[in-house]
C-alpha cells in the first residue's frame, strides 16, 4: 500500500517550496494536481520528471477512485493551485476517502495566502477564523458575516478583483468600520499590502482598481457595547431596506447589538404599533 503526500506548493515565488516537498513530488508514482499546466511550471523549473494527472473540482469525485487504485501499489501526491491543498482547494474527500481506507495521509507543509497574510496584516494572530470564500450573493454573504460579527478573532477572507469591492462594502455595514489588511499577489512581482480601516480600503480601491488575487484581513470585534434604541431602530431599518425578511434583520442586527433577538422584535412591534396608531389620527 501506498501514502497519500498532502503537499504544499508556492503561492507566488517558485523558490518558496521546501526541500522535502520538492523531494517527496520526485520521488511519488503519481501526482495529482488540480492545475496541470501550472503544476507543470512548477516541476519543469525543478526538474521533476513525475507524470501529473488533474485533479479538479469538476472531476474530483471521478478520480478519487483511479487515485485510490494507485494507492494500492504505489505513493500519490496531492497537489493544488497554489498553497496547501484541501485549503479551499480539492481535496478532503480525496483524504476522507484515503483515510477510510487506511490508507496512510502524511502532510507536507509549505506556503498558504491566509497564513502568510495573517502575520503580514498586524492584526492580531492569537485567535483567527478563516472563512475562505464568502457566498456570492449579497444578502447570503451578509448573513455570512454576521454570524462571525461578534467573535474577537481576526477574519480571514479569500475575494477575487471582480468581487473584493462589493465584499468590502458588505463587511463594512455588517461589522462596522474595522480595522482591514488588503493582501494582493502574495509573494508574486506585484505584491501589495494595504492596511487602513474598511472605509479607508473602498476609498483606496477607487483610487487603485482591483487586480491580482486577495486575501483580506479584518479586525475582530471589540468588546461588547450595547447600542442604544436608536443605534438598534437605524440599524434595523437599514437592514429592512437592503432586502432582509424581518426575521433575517433581527437576527443580523441582534448579533451586532449586543440586544436580544426578542428585545428587537418587541421593538419592531411597539414601532408598528405607534404607525398604525398615528396613521388612524391622520385619517
Amino acid at each position: 500500500m501506498g501514502t497519500l503526500y498532502v503537499v504544499g506548493t508556492p503561492i507566488g515565488n517558485l523558490e518558496d517550496i521546501t526541500f522535502r516537498a520538492a523531494r517527496i513530488l520526485g520521488e511519488v508514482a503519481l501526482i495529482a494536481a488540480e492545475d496541470t499546466r501550472k503544476a507543470r511550471i512548477l516541476l519543469g523549473h525543478y526538474k521533476i520528471k513525475t507524470p501529473v494527472t488533474s485533479f479538479f473540482e469538476a472531476n474530483e469525485r471521478r478520480k478519487t477512485d483511479t487515485i485510490l487504485a494507485t494507492l494500492a501499489e504505489s505513493d500519490v501526491a496531492l497537489i493544488s493551485e497554489a498553497g496547501m491543498p484541501g485549503i479551499s482547494d480539492p481535496g478532503y474527500p480525496l483524504v476522507r476517502a484515503a483515510i477510510e481506507r487506511d490508507i496512510p495521509v502524511v502532510p507536507v507543509p509549505g506556503p498558504s495566502a491566509h497564513t502568510a497574510a495573517l502575520v503580514a496584516s498586524g492584526l492580531p494572530t492569537d485567535r483567527f477564523l478563516f472563512l475562505g470564500f464568502l457566498p456570492r450573493k449579497a444578502a447570503d454573504q451578509r448573513a455570512a458575516l454576521a454570524e462571525v460579527a461578534g467573535l474577537r478573532a481576526t477574519l480571514l477572507v479569500y475575494e477575487s478583483p471582480r468581487r473584493v469591492r462589493a465584499t468590502l462594502a458588505n463587511a463594512l455595514a455588517v461589522l462596522g468600520n474595522r480595522p482591514v489588511a488588503l493582501c494582493r499577489e502574495l509573494t508574486k512581482l506585484y505584491e501589495e499590502i494595504w492596511r487602513g480601516d474598511l472605509e479607508g480600503a473602498l476609498a483606496h480601491l477607487e483610487e487603485v482598481p482591483p487586480r491580482g488575487e486577495y486575501t483580506l484581513v479584518i479586525g475582530g470585534a471589540l468588546e461588547e457595547a450595547r447600542w442604544d434604541e436608536a443605534q438598534v431602530r437605524a440599524a434595523l431599518a437599514e437592514t429592512l431596506e437592503q432586502g432582509s425578511t424581518r426575521s433575517q434583520a433581527a437576527r443580523e442586527v441582534a448579533k451586532r447589538s449586543g440586544w436580544r433577538r426578542r428585545e428587537i422584535y418587541e421593538l419592531r412591534n411597539q414601532t408598528s404599533e405607534i404607525k398604525r396608531q398615528t396613521s388612524g389620527v391622520e385619517r
